[in-house]
């Protein structure tokens, strides 16, 4: 598929500020593979289409091409047994060297490698089979040391420093001149990545700002987050979300998700008839106080249980009202909905969605949703889903103020003041990808929904 100039260029644009090539697949609609060969294509690093360098030596080739097709009775599996290649690969160089008119076959002389056949290893001297030993025993080694690295690395494929790592782990026996063919690694390279260490981090910069950052946030947001603020910095520091992951990773700051049971539950029976599911796992909501989510959650720390219930608008997510108490009464739920109630607009009826927690099938709660013109939604029994977009502000807030944080010696006094001060910094403060890095207030506030 043809694409126009104009396109080409605004992905180059867009990849030069920083962003991935996956990023710009899902911006323009172009394929990550394209993008990225549009970059190297200007950059010059497009290689033409040519055979793939052999990697190995080039004796090795001759040799084997020599023995397979140079009229001496070899088979092409015994050929491949005696020069330690697979019968595909040279194949692959007749049709690349010999056919393709860049080499012809190479005269053999049997004489020369009688140590192939068991016949010629007989009538090797002492000192030729001592050194066929040695050879054999530095390919055992090598084949050794890259079992080694690749079961460390988990990789297919050798890159220069694997290369370099196998032959700093040969015996002492070995000397690197002789090992370096083995491997397929230049004298130059290997230096050049023993060197490495010595050259500066060009990611040290980007590296302590991700410290920074991640300090800054108690270790709670994770690497999207983190790209968003190193780029709004005074001094931006421009980087891909998988590097930021990859240097993250690197200088420990993993995000810790615990795993918590739900141990409290509001459901006390179907105590009233359930409205119908209205919501049905649609969580969007084109204009504020059109969809609201509740429910009730609980925090167990050593001093005592507290207890939060929030209205959660499908909106942008604002929790609208919340209240925070010591138990888990209808005055906690009814308490939340009328703030939530105060702060409608006339003619907005919005729905709201809940579990089939008792609080919400209460004479009370059903009065002010009635008084308020407030449209009820229930999930199914015992169906989390119906209600994850509530269950997921919940795993992010447990996450980020509660869990991984040691509660001893804190009253729950002092906690309900904590958790009200994070319930008012995820509203004001906490940006959000979604909503352009910007939190849910400055948000509505950038559309004129809030003053």
């Amino acid at each position: 598929m043809a694409y126009p100039q104009e396109l080409i260029n605004e992905v180059l644009d867009y990849l030069d500020s920083g962003h991935s090539v996956r990023e710009a697949e899902r911006r323009f609609g172009v394929g990550h593979e394209s993008a990225a060969r549009w970059r190297r294509l200007r950059d010059g690093n497009l290689r033409a289409n040519r055979p793939h360098p052999v990697k190995y030596p080039q004796d090795t080739v001759r040799l084997a091409l020599g023995l397979a097709y140079g009229g001496h009775g070899f088979g092409l599996d015994e050929v491949a047994v005696m020069v330690g290649v697979s019968a595909p690969t040279i194949s692959n160089w007749k049709r690349r060297y010999v056919e393709g008119g860049h080499m012809d076959i190479p005269e053999i002389d049997l004489g020369e490698i009688k140590h192939l056949s068991p016949d010629g290893r007989a009538r090797m001297t002492d000192e030729e089979l001592e050194e066929y030993i040695h050879k054999l025993e530095l390919k055992a080694a090598v084949l050794e040391g890259t079992v080694k690295v690749l079961k460390a690395e988990g990789i297919d494929d050798l890159s220069n420093d694997e290369k370099a790592a196998i032959v700093d782990a040969l015996p002492a026996g070995f000397t690197v001149t002789e090992a370096l063919p083995e491997v397929g690694l230049s004298s130059s390279s290997y230096y050049y990545c023993k060197a490495k260490p010595e050259r500066p981090d060009r990611y040290g910069r980007a590296r302590a700002a991700i410290r920074e950052e991640f300090a800054l946030v108690g270790g709670k947001r994770g690497y999207r987050y983190i790209r968003q603020r190193l780029r709004e910095r005074e001094d931006p520091i421009v980087v891909s979300g998988k590097t930021v992951r990859r240097l993250m990773a690197e200088e420990g700051c993993r995000v810790s998700y615990a795993k918590k049971r739900r141990s409290y539950s509001s459901y006390a029976g179907e105590i009233s008839a359930a409205p119908d599911n209205l919501v049905a796992r649609d969580f969007h909501a084109e204009a504020p106080n059109e969809k609201w989510l509740t429910d009730i959650t609980q925090f167990s720390i050593p001093a005592g249980k507290v207890y939060l219930s929030p209205v959660i608008d499908c909106f942008d997510g604002m929790p609208v009202a919340w209240s925070i108490g010591e138990s888990p009464n209808a005055e906690l739920a009814n308490s939340m909905l009328e703030e939530a109630c105060g702060q409608l607009a006339d003619g907005e009826h919005p729905v709201c969605h809940s579990d089939r927690g008792c609080h919400y099938r209460w004479p009370g709660w059903i009065g002010i949703c009635a008084e308020r013109g407030i449209v009820r939604s229930m999930s199914r029994k015992g169906c989390s889903p119906d209600n994850s977009a509530c269950e997921g502000f919940f795993g992010r807030l447990k996450n980020e103020f509660f869990y991984d944080r040691d509660w001893e010696g804190v009253t729950t006094e002092d906690f309900i003041g904590q958790l009200e001060q994070y319930m008012r910094y995820y509203r004001d403060e906490r940006i959000k990808e979604s909503l352009g890095w910007m939190s849910p207030m400055q948000y509505r506030k950038s559309l004129g929904l809030a003053a």
